[in-house]
């Protein structure tokens, strides 16, 4: 198979992603550039398709280095399924995508995936942030969507080791920064680990493409948890793609009156592991997994590591998993707001706190 092929096929314009995906496959198809006969497992794909698709691939090596050239652009490279650098975990999907764009080195190792709502509570950060780092120290490469709320937290919090890797997963192209303002945080993975995507240089993120987006998430985690979800999220979709694939899931049990721990819960109901600590998703793993990582008292630093003596009493103020005002904290502290506001500053910049609208603040992990 001509990697060739593969890029040309990934930019055929009026063809649904399902679809240039099996046909991604069909490699006697391919090498004859549309004009083989239909295999029999692809009768589905209608004959005029084929055609079509036959009639864009007439000048595949011009199509293919317009199409590396466009990456080189965006600072990315393309990976295809028949390269050597190609996760071999994508090859357990149905349908894997023909190519990877990439942005940064997609790390080697295990990887675990973690995933939740958009519009998390400081009790979701907190857990998504402090469970991805202790993972990442032990060597997990933590898999995300780079979406707000979760997905972001859990991309932070496997940066905070100094060898944390992790990789985030696009529902558009990897020179597209969304969600908006999330470049930063993606030029930071990219350092770090990946931000990939099976969509062309300049695709934008339309809703079609999360679902299978979070195909890709789900199969280069060897589990999945979910953090925080509603009944109808998209995290959800992660987690049944995993149980497809004979992935373990997880879920942080949680309020029972939240409509974000519906989607948890009720996976908790069904069957997946609850994960009240993120030893308990490493106890879990196969033991093949296991004797790849690091030492479990390695990872104890960063679960543990406070800040600075002088700031300590206001960090232990501040309420797990829940926001408070300056003004609350204050009066909890006796001390004055404007000198607590001082303090919280150093917090903030320090990683320790994370302030949110209102103004309110959070314990970082």
């Amino acid at each position: 198979m001509d990697a060739d092929l593969l890029i040309a096929l990934n930019t055929v314009e009026g063809i649904d992603r399902p679809t240039l995906c099996r046909l991604g496959l069909e490699d006697e198809w391919l090498a004859a550039r549309g004009r083989g006969r239909l295999a029999g497992h692809y009768t589905r794909v209608r004959k005029d398709t084929f055609e079509k698709v036959g009639r864009q691939l007439r000048r595949v090596e011009q199509m293919a280095e317009i199409e590396r050239g466009r990456a080189r652009d965006a600072g990315a490279r393309i990976v295809t399924r028949v390269d050597p650098g190609y996760p071999s975990a994508l090859l357990d999907l149905p349908l894997p995508p023909p190519v990877l764009y990439c942005r940064g080195t997609l790390p080697p190792g295990p990887g675990l995936a973690i995933v939740g709502s958009r519009l998390a509570d400081a009790y979701g950060l907190e857990a998504a942030e402090s469970f991805a780092a202790y993972l990442a120290t032990l060597g997990l490469v933590i898999v995300s969507g780079l979406a707000l709320g979760i997905d972001s937290a859990a991309h932070r919090g496997a940066l905070r080791p100094p060898a944390g890797r992790t990789i985030a997963v696009l529902g558009c192209g990897v020179d597209v920064e969304y969600p908006r303002g999330s470049a930063s945080l993606a030029q930071r993975i990219s350092q770090a680990g990946a931000v990939v995507s099976e969509f062309p240089i300049g695709t934008r993120p339309y809703p079609g493409h999360f679902p299978m987006r979070n195909r890709i998430i789900a199969a280069l985690g060897v589990g999945t948890f979910v953090v925080r979800a509603t009944a109808r999220s998209g995290s959800l979709i992660t987690a049944r793609l995993a149980i497809d694939l004979g992935r373990d899931v997880y879920a942080l049990p949680a309020n029972i009156y939240d409509r974000r721990s519906i989607g948890p819960n009720t996976l908790i109901r069904d069957g997946a592991l609850p994960a009240q600590h993120p030893r308990e998703i490493v106890e879990s793993l196969p033991l093949r997994i296991q004797d790849r990582l690091q030492t479990p008292a390695a990872a104890e630093v960063i679960d543990t590591e406070p800040p600075p003596e002088h700031l300590l009493y206001l960090y232990r103020a501040l309420p797990r998993g829940e926001p408070a005002t300056a003004e609350a904290l204050a009066e909890a502290t006796c001390r004055r707001v404007n000198e607590t506001l001082g303090a919280l500053l150093e917090l903030e910049l320090g990683g320790w706190v994370r302030r949110q609208p209102g103004p309110s603040f959070v314990r970082c992990g």
